[in-house]
């Protein structure tokens, strides 16, 4: 079976899992676009929440109702993919740069869950892991942060400097604690095995899941 064969088979998995009534939160990537495909056809009565302009206007042109995400203090359910993920349940998230909404997202809901195919799962993380930085003092932030390097891409929806962090990981928590701590930085893609409920990831013509434990 095709990596997009597999993207296909957990984003159906996923879909099954959207219930009529749920405010849902929809994430960015290649793997979700197949999950809004899968939305549209079975049609549950929800409110979805998007975490990037391109993902607000894929689900919107399929038929999805998008709300924005000021006027609700939790969502039910949220789903979103990984560009990496461990065993224990760290992720690298925001390679398509919307790692600031997506962790906002990922900490307001009742259930986070990620889906993913067999490409994503590593023994250990390894850069790059993208980050969010203010534009201000950009070039300090980036001293700090060396070796950082920063996208030649649109600034985020909301301001943001998108780069990439590609220095060692080593201890993903303790890179997480310095990252959210050095002045500059906006929103790191390092998720926290705390933040995920539910890893999704298509094996060939299987779907394995794990609520938060070992892959």
């Amino acid at each position: 079976m095709s990596v997009e064969q597999e993207k296909r088979l957990v984003a159906q998995y996923a879909a099954d899992m959207v219930k009529d009534g749920m405010r849902v939160g929809l994430g960015t990537g290649t793997t979700v676009a197949h999950l809004l495909t899968a939305l549209a056809l079975r049609r549950p009565a929800v409110v979805y929440v998007a975490t990037s302009p391109r993902t607000h206007d894929a689900a919107s042109a399929l038929g999805l109702t998008v709300d924005p995400f000021d006027s609700i203090d939790q969502l039910d359910l949220a789903i979103d993919g990984a560009d990496q993920i461990t065993p224990d349940g760290w992720l690298i998230k925001g390679g398509g740069g919307a790692l600031t909404r997506e962790k906002i997202v990922a900490a307001s809901t009742e259930r986070f869950v990620i889906i993913g195919d067999s490409t994503k799962l590593v023994r250990e993380l390894r850069a790059p892991v993208p980050v969010e930085l203010h534009p201000f003092g950009l070039a300090a932030t980036l001293r700090r942060l060396a070796p950082t390097n920063v996208r030649a891409v649109a600034l985020s929806p909301d301001g943001g400097v998108i780069a990439d962090y590609r220095g060692e990981i080593g201890e993903p928590a303790t890179l997480a604690a310095s990252l959210s701590m050095t002045p500059g930085v906006i929103e790191h893609g390092l998720f926290a095995p705390e933040l995920t409920s539910e890893i999704l990831i298509a094996k060939g013509a299987q779907v394995h899941r794990t609520n938060g434990g070992t892959l």
